[in-house]
């Protein structure tokens, strides 16, 4: 594989995944309000895997496995949960950063899907939506943090109102947040 070999996915190309994208950008922008959006990179794979998509940080740089954009019942659950895994890795191994993190145990969450426990493993889905979920310490406390695309309702009440700040400065109207 060598860089000829990606390109930047166009808008459209991949619905699921571009919706899932943009939800998990909110989350983002929240945390890293400094830093361009993530952005999807294909790459045309072999007749085994076919095309395979990378979330890459806004210079195309990417980390981790790539992904299919899945179809069936809960496509774009699952869309949403691989984007979100796949950002996060990108996130934590080009910015050497915890993402996202709880901000009452400080600690990294996960994507997981919403009310699972401590002793949940993957397999069939039981939570209706997908959220960033926090083991806490030790797993006795873990909880659902956010909604994967609303984790800036989640941040502590200063760092709301820091992002409403900077949206002003930037010009833009600042996001509803809670």
């Amino acid at each position: 594989m060598n860089d000829s070999d990606f390109r930047r996915v166009e808008p459209g190309e991949y619905p699921r995944l571009d919706a899932a994208l943009a939800a998990v950008n909110r989350d983002f922008a929240a945390t890293f309000p400094d830093r361009e959006p993530l952005v999807l990179m294909a790459w045309a794979g072999d007749e085994d895997l076919g095309e395979q998509i990378y979330v890459a940080l806004s210079d195309g740089t990417w980390h981790g496995n790539g992904i299919s954009e899945p179809d069936g019942a809960a496509a774009d659950r699952a869309a949403l949960a691989l984007v979100a895994e796949a950002a996060q890795d990108t996130v934590i191994e080009l910015l050497w950063q915890v993402w996202p993190e709880c901000p009452f145990h400080k600690l990294g969450t996960h994507s997981r899907p919403e009310g699972t426990g401590a002793d949940w493993e993957y397999g069939p889905d039981h939570g209706a939506r997908v959220v960033w979920w926090c083991r806490g310490h030790r797993g006795a406390d873990c909880h659902d943090l956010a909604t994967v695309g609303e984790l800036a309702g989640a941040l502590p009440g200063k760092r709301r109102r820091e992002l409403r700040r900077g949206e002003r400065r930037k010009g833009r109207t600042p996001r509803a947040l809670p």
